[in-house]
């Protein structure tokens, strides 16, 4: 990810800003006018937080992440069940949240609401509460999740679509812009639409990530007997396996089926 400069002098802390007492901000940090940290926030060395910033609380941001202008951190959970419960959200290293975007904390449900390092959320998208992203996961603009939703490393969501809680997104997947995502979406696969459909492997990605000739084309075999056979999922899972032992990626989307909860966007 190319580094984007926020417009704030590193370890510079800008006469206007407020910096709570309880908050910890490294001294290579940098924080931009009119911003405003609260208590429990840590900031690691590196971070650049820009103008009219607010991370309210009980967040950490990781070594050289990037804060752009407006964004809205740390905030309760918009949850009807969040009673007051001590809860956080972490930031990884080298992650990019762009203007606008709003990040919750956890609930009482697993505490804490996580980003990865090396992400990139895009202006006004909205991770909610308890969601949980890989690394190197992109959410494109007004991307807007659902609370518990759990996205694995290096997918990436189009803009303007909408992640109904509890959703799971594989690792690798690429879903389209203006999509609505009811159900889990499986590793490895390009999905879109409202609602989505399955439209095959993420081939441009998975060679964009090195993966070799070999494994893309086993992908694309296991994804033909999952999605496009005649076989119900349960009855595709079991031919798979009884080929032989799948490959590593392969092994991956069969585990991630058989553990889906909401069902597979197929």
């Amino acid at each position: 990810m190319s580094e984007v400069a926020v417009g704030v002098d590193p370890g510079t802390r800008h006469p206007t800003a407020l910096i709570d007492p309880a908050a910890e901000v490294a001294a290579s940090a940098s924080v931009g006018p009119y911003t405003i940290i609260g208590p429990g926030v840590r900031l690691e060395e590196g971070v650049q937080v820009a103008s009219h910033v607010l991370i309210e609380r009980d967040t950490r941001v990781g070594r050289d992440a990037r804060i752009h202008h407006g964004a809205v951190l740390g905030t309760d959970p918009q949850d009807m069940k969040y009673g007051g419960e001590s809860s956080t959200l972490a930031i990884g290293s080298r992650t990019t949240i762009r203007e606008y975007a709003t990040l919750n904390r956890g609930t009482a449900a697993s505490g804490v609401t996580r980003v990865g390092d090396d992400c990139l959320v895009m202006a006004y998208a909205h991770v909610a509460h308890d969601c949980h992203l890989g690394d190197h996961v992109i959410l494109a603009n007004t991307v807007n999740m659902g609370g518990h939703v759990e996205i694995g490393d290096w997918a990436i969501v189009g803009g303007v679509t909408a992640i109904h809680q509890f959703v799971r997104i594989g690792r690798h997947a690429f879903v389209g812009g203006g999509s609505r995502i009811p159900q889990d979406v499986a590793p490895y696969v390009t999905v879109a639409g409202s609602p989505a459909a399955a439209y095959g492997i993420n081939t441009e990605g998975l060679r964009r990530r090195d993966f070799d000739e070999a494994t893309v084309r086993e992908l694309r075999r296991a994804y033909r007997t999952l999605f496009r056979s005649e076989l119900n999922l349960g009855d595709a899972v079991r031919c798979l396996e009884e080929e032989g032992e799948p490959i590593p990626e392969v092994r991956e989307m069969i585990e991630f089926i058989r553990a889906s909860e909401r069902g597979v966007t197929s």
